[in-house]
C-alpha cells in the first residue's frame, strides 16, 4: 500500500513528534508499505523519509521544480523515484493519486491545506481512501472541537465522522489503515446528512 503522509517541513518543532513519525513509518515500511511525500528532507517529511528508508522501503517524493531551483527547501536524497511538478497544486495532486491512505501528521499551514482537499474528496465521493489524523501530542485535539463545534452548527453534516479517524495511538493508526471499514455511501448521502 502506498502511504501519503502530509506533514511539517519544518526543523524547528519538538522531537516528539519527528521521533514519532520516523518510528510509525519505519513499522509501516517493514510491514511492506510505501511512502509517497512531499520529498522534504526536514522535519515530519524528514522523519518519514528517514523511517521508510531505514525499512528498505520504496519512497516516493514529489516537489514543484522551484523548491529545487530556488532552494526553498531541502530534498530528501534518498528517494527511491523523485516527481518534479510544476505547481503546488500538481504537487498535491500527484501525491492524490498516488496514495491508497493518507495519514495527517502535525503540520502547518501547507498540511492544513491539504487534509482539508482529501477530505473534501472523500466526502465528494472522489476516493474512499482511508484518512487519519495522527494526534501525536494531542496535535489535533483543537482542530477536532473545531470540526464538532462546526457540526454543530450545521456547517459540517454528522455523518462526515466516518471520513476520517483522529488517533496518537499507533497499533490503532496502523489497523486503520491496513483494514479500512467499507464506506458505502453516495454524495447525497453525504448532502442529506444524518
Amino acid at each position: 500500500m502506498k502511504v501519503c503522509i502530509f506533514g511539517a517541513a519544518s526543523d524547528k518543532i519538538d522531537t516528539v513528534y519527528t521521533d514519532r513519525v520516523e518510528a510509525l513509518a519505519k513499522r509501516l515500511g517493514e510491514r511492506g508499505h510505501s511512502l509517497v511525500f512531499g520529498a522534504g528532507a526536514k522535519g515530519i517529511m524528514g522523519a518519514a523519509a528517514r523511517g521508510f528508508y531505514a525499512a528498505g522501503a520504496n519512497i516516493t517524493g514529489v516537489i514543484p521544480k522551484f523548491f529545487r531551483e530556488e532552494q526553498i527547501e531541502a530534498i530528501f536524497e534518498n528517494c527511491t523515484e523523485l516527481i518534479y511538478t510544476e505547481t503546488m497544486n500538481q504537487r498535491k495532486n500527484k501525491m492524490e493519486e498516488l496514495a491508497d491512505v493518507f495519514i495527517i501528521a502535525p503540520g502547518g499551514i501547507g498540511t492544513f491545506e491539504e487534509l482539508f482537499e482529501v477530505l473534501t474528496l472523500k466526502q465528494l465521493g472522489r476516493h474512499k481512501k482511508p484518512i487519519v489524523f495522527y494526534n501525536i501530542n494531542g496535535y489535533y485535539d483543537s482542530l477536532m472541537k473545531l470540526m464538532c463545534h462546526a457540526t454543530d452548527e450545521g456547517f459540517i453534516r454528522h455523518n462526515c465522522t466516518i471520513l476520517y479517524t483522529c488517533t496518537q495511538d499507533d497499533e490503532e493508526l496502523i489497523d486503520y489503515i491496513e483494514n479500512p471499514a467499507p464506506l458505502n455511501y453516495t454524495v447525497k448521502d453525504m448532502k442529506r446528512g444524518w
